[in-house]
């Protein structure tokens, strides 16, 4: 009796069929790596010695916030850049770049303070942590 009718949008028109939902997995990653940048810092700065923050809970958001798009941008490109190198080191030149984007923040941001190496480390390795299963719940794989 009644038909449904799909609302258009002004983009629907201008995108080819299936281009939205590659957008929208582009848009959707982003926001996981920065929702897992925030968190992995949060979860540093709570429970790893040697990881110092004294700025406002507002700083950590925008820390995190620019960790995950480095992680979105930046570090993929350096994964190709380096890919001949992360061949011959078994990936751990993957764990170099990831340690280098959490130095950089630590350079631009005076609040946010790793005091050796060691903590730098684990705070790496936290992001990652919290990266993998925002990454499998967006495939669907939890």
């Amino acid at each position: 009796m009644f038909s449904v009718q799909k609302e258009k949008f002004l983009f629907d028109s201008l995108t080819p069929p299936g281009k939205n939902d590659t957008v929208e997995k582009m848009i959707q990653g982003v926001l996981l790596r920065i929702l897992a940048g925030i968190a992995g810092l949060w979860i540093a700065i709570r429970f790893v010695d040697g990881v110092e923050f004294t700025g406002s809970p507002q700083l950590l958001l925008l820390i995190g916030l620019i960790l995950g798009i480095l992680n979105a941008t930046i570090k993929p490109i350096l994964d190709l850049v380096t890919l001949p190198l992360r061949i011959l080191s078994l990936g751990l030149s993957g764990l170099l770049i990831n340690l280098l984007l959490a130095w950089v923040l630590d350079l631009l941001f005076p609040e946010l303070e790793f005091i050796g190496l060691l903590p730098l480390f684990w705070t790496t390795l936290i992001v990652w942590a919290t990266t993998i299963p925002l990454s499998l719940l967006s495939r669907g794989r939890i």
